[in-house]
């Protein structure tokens, strides 16, 4: 009796936003996820459709671009030992579910950490929002996402979006922050507008930490995909749940491995973008930003 006494009502409340939100917002909920259905659907069916030999080249291409011909090997080599233990379908699903989910988080986490870093008071708000996201239990972002959205690949992606938000405006903020103040102000003093200062000397400047939140970003979503796999989302996540469920050991060492080689791949070939592209053919060093090349560019 005294527990119900001082029972704070924070799960009520919670169930009664979500329902008052379902009931006004519920024709923007089915178009939001009309939308992500069909885009899900076409990139599915993008990396599944073709043989597994044409993907294994495009990524092995893209890994050679990244960081050169040891991680192309590598790549093609776990990309097969996917196809040798029958997952590849699955990873295809995961890795279109990644792709998107992924790509709709830096596509709201770096405007987002830029409008931080120009602006103290938005810092103010957004930081406790992110420390929200991110100490929040990866399995209560499905129960609002499944109410709303339904069981299927919908729900796992709104979810995966949100939590992987925060490492990409944090490390976005972080690196326009970081920017040393005399190249922004040797902008500023040969007149160049704010935003051409951001696109020009702030951004190119940050980009190795706003590359890195991508990375995390991008791991984030791979981890929460597979939680996904619960609601209906399919891929790995949907046979690690099975072989869950059957105490299945082969099946869940099978999906288990898939997930690892997906994020060994990702992880080496995002945070390759992230490090000072190097030029062997050239004897030239390459020098640091000065303010006088600031003033030349101004």
């Amino acid at each position: 009796m005294n527990d119900d006494l001082f029972r704070i009502p924070v799960g009520s409340v919670a169930a009664t936003v979500v329902d008052v939100v379902i009931d006004v917002l519920g024709w923007f909920f089915d178009g939001v996820s009309a939308v992500l259905g069909t885009v899900y659907n076409v990139l599915d069916a993008a990396l599944s459709e073709p043989p597994f030999w044409v993907i294994v080249i495009v990524i092995a291409l893209y890994a050679f671009w990244s960081k050169g011909i040891r991680l192309a090997i590598g790549s093609v080599i776990g990309l097969l030992v996917i196809v040798g233990v029958a997952q590849w379908d699955n990873a295809m699903d995961t890795l279109a579910l990644v792709i998107l989910s992924a790509g709709i988080a830096v596509l709201i986490s770096v405007p987002v950490g830029i409008w931080a870093a120009r602006h103290d008071r938005v810092s103010a708000v957004v930081r406790p929002v992110l420390d929200f996201l991110q100490t929040m239990p990866a399995f209560v972002y499905l129960i609002p996402a499944m109410l709303i959205f339904g069981i299927g690949a919908v729900p796992g992606l709104v979810a995966t979006v949100v939590f992987a938000l925060a490492p990409g405006v944090r490390l976005t903020e972080l690196g326009v922050r970081g920017v040393d103040a005399e190249i922004v102000e040797a902008g500023q003093a040969f007149g160049s507008s704010p935003g051409r200062i951001l696109r020009q000397i702030q951004l190119p400047l940050a980009l190795p930490s706003i590359m890195a939140g991508v990375n995390q970003v991008i791991m984030l979503s791979l981890s929460m995909v597979v939680v996904a796999g619960m609601v209906g989302a399919g891929g790995l996540g949907g046979d690690v749940v099975q072989s869950l469920s059957r105490i299945d050991v082969g099946l869940g060492v099978e999906a288990g491995l898939s997930v690892v080689i997906l994020a060994m791949i990702l992880d080496r070939v995002t945070s390759g973008f992230a490090q000072p592209r190097r030029r062997k053919r050239t004897v030239s060093v390459p020098r640091p930003v000065t303010t006088a090349d600031v003033a030349v560019a101004a």
